[in-house]
């Protein structure tokens, strides 16, 4: 415990502060343990974009950190804790896919997301033998997944009744129909685009799509 107006001192002596007065970066045991969790929550990135979660097993984490099972397990009490906790870093490492797509340029939003998904294929890949593993019994990313099928088809549903509205869109088209026909199209193309990505063009699949439901300005 640290008494006010007392001077802390790292375990070698140093004094805490530095010479303009500023606080040090923490490099206590709460820094190392959030480093050694993020090397874990990367870890199982690898592994589950590799093997699928029910492939991949702790063991196989645990190795590509460098640490034993009963360690990890000292960071993630289980195997579903630790999917959760990859999910929220794919969450944080592709961040603009949380972004409710501009309803006054929704081809524009798309086409951007799916080029910046063209410079993370390992995220693209741990996505994509996820989702194909929810529809398991039991399965722990079930709800991510199906809640993130939710949020998209809302969110472009929405953005092509905006367009609607405008009369852009062609005639005939649903906009709820349409937008979970996107969502399918962007998750399959992508799939085969991480098999064959020198003759699959992603952009322009979801271009021709998007031009046959919305009528150009």
């Amino acid at each position: 415990m640290t008494t006010t107006g007392s001077t802390t001192s790292d375990p070698g002596g140093a004094p805490a502060g530095g010479a303009d007065g500023s606080r040090p970066t923490r490099r206590g045991p709460y820094a190392k343990s959030a480093e050694r969790r993020l090397a874990i929550v990367e870890a199982a990135f690898e592994v589950f974009s590799t093997k699928g979660y029910v492939g991949g097993s702790l063991r196989d984490v645990a190795d590509v950190v460098g640490m034993s099972q009963t360690s990890l397990l000292h960071y993630f009490p289980s195997k579903s804790a630790l999917l959760l906790a990859v999910l929220e870093r794919r969450d944080t490492v592709s961040d603009r896919s949380a972004e409710p797509p501009d309803r006054g340029d929704l081809i524009g939003t798309v086409l951007g997301q799916a080029r910046h998904n063209e410079t993370v294929p390992g995220l693209i890949a741990l996505y994509a033998v996820l989702a194909g593993e929810a529809v398991t019994t039991g399965n722990p990313g079930s709800d991510y997944v199906r809640e993130r099928f939710e949020r998209l088809r809302d969110e472009y549903g929405d953005a092509l009744r905006a367009l609607e509205a405008r009369g852009r869109l062609r005639p005939g088209v649903d906009p709820d129909r349409a937008a979970s026909g996107l969502v399918a199209l962007w998750d399959g193309i992508q799939v085969q685009w991480l098999l064959d990505p020198d003759r699959i063009d992603v952009v322009q699949q979801l271009q021709d799509y998007l031009e046959l439901v919305i009528v150009p300005e």
